[in-house]
């Protein structure tokens, strides 16, 4: 059976993707490869403020919870995604990378993902 780090290894290897990381709903990191330069505890504990902002949003638009959030920046997109009750998944990505791709895997594998942790 797959490993949360197998899933963090996978994500890592495809084209474009900076960042992996996987964390706790309060931020302290549970896997992550992150490429040179980058930090991986402190990628995780920006994520939670983040979606606790998605949330009250969330509540406003009555849309339900939070599922999936794309932050595009000047040089990348970060992506963060609820993928159980208590974990979150963030991928930085950069500008030509196959962002649709990425978003669809996402959400056809949430249920395997939430196996993992």
């Amino acid at each position: 059976m797959p490993t949360i780090s197998d899933l963090v290894t996978a994500l890592r290897r495809r084209e474009g993707v900076d960042a992996v990381v996987v964390l706790g709903r309060d931020g302290l990191l549970i896997d992550g490869a992150v490429e040179a330069g980058l930090d991986a505890d402190g990628l995780a504990a920006h994520v939670p403020p983040l979606v606790g902002a998605a949330t009250e949003l969330a509540s406003a638009l009555d849309r339900g919870p939070f599922a999936l959030s794309v932050l595009e920046y000047e040089h990348g997109l970060a992506v963060v995604a609820a993928v159980s009750a208590d974990a979150f998944l963030l991928v930085l990505v950069k500008r030509e990378a196959n962002l649709a791709q990425l978003l669809f895997d996402l959400r056809r594998h949430r249920p395997q993902i939430a196996a993992l942790i």
